[in-house]
């Protein structure tokens, strides 16, 4: 991709929809595990809290300082995350990362929605902050399971 059209079809009109509705954009209170995460390139960061029961996310906050397409991504996985179990934040997480480097498949539901990203492929620059959200989301997970002393 390349030029003004290439970026109009990047920045289309349920990306933009999407990064206007992010869901659950407070954090918690008392979070089970909580992770931020920043892109060293452009400064985007996200931070996630959770609360977990049975090993299933339960309750899910999230602040988004992010360009549209990490603001798009964050609202993807705060709309779905609730529900997950750790191996669906993984592997939606390497599904979104494959898509993005290999033209691979997009993440399987409930976070198909990440397709609307596949755009961004072209643009690297743009990878980590789409990223964002999914390794924030299993940082938090993976925090929020370990034992404290």
């Amino acid at each position: 991709m390349s030029g003004e059209q290439d970026l109009i079809k990047l920045y289309s009109g349920r990306i933009l929809a999407l990064a206007a509705s992010i869901p659950h954009c407070q954090r918690l209170s008392n979070p089970d595990g909580s992770a931020r995460r920043r892109s060293p390139l452009c400064g985007s960061n996200v931070t996630v809290d959770l609360n977990l029961k049975d090993g299933r996310i339960v309750a899910f906050g999230q602040e988004v300082k992010a360009c549209a397409l990490g603001q798009t991504a964050a609202s993807v996985v705060g709309a779905n995350a609730i529900g997950c179990s750790l191996e669906q934040i993984k592997s939606a997480r390497e599904s979104l990362q494959r898509m993005l480097s290999e033209d691979g498949p997009a993440p399987e539901s409930p976070f198909d929605e990440l397709e609307v990203l596949r755009p961004a492929r072209a643009y690297k620059n743009r990878h980590a902050s789409i990223m964002l959200a999914l390794e924030a989301t299993c940082e938090a997970f993976e925090q929020a399971l370990t034992p404290t002393a």
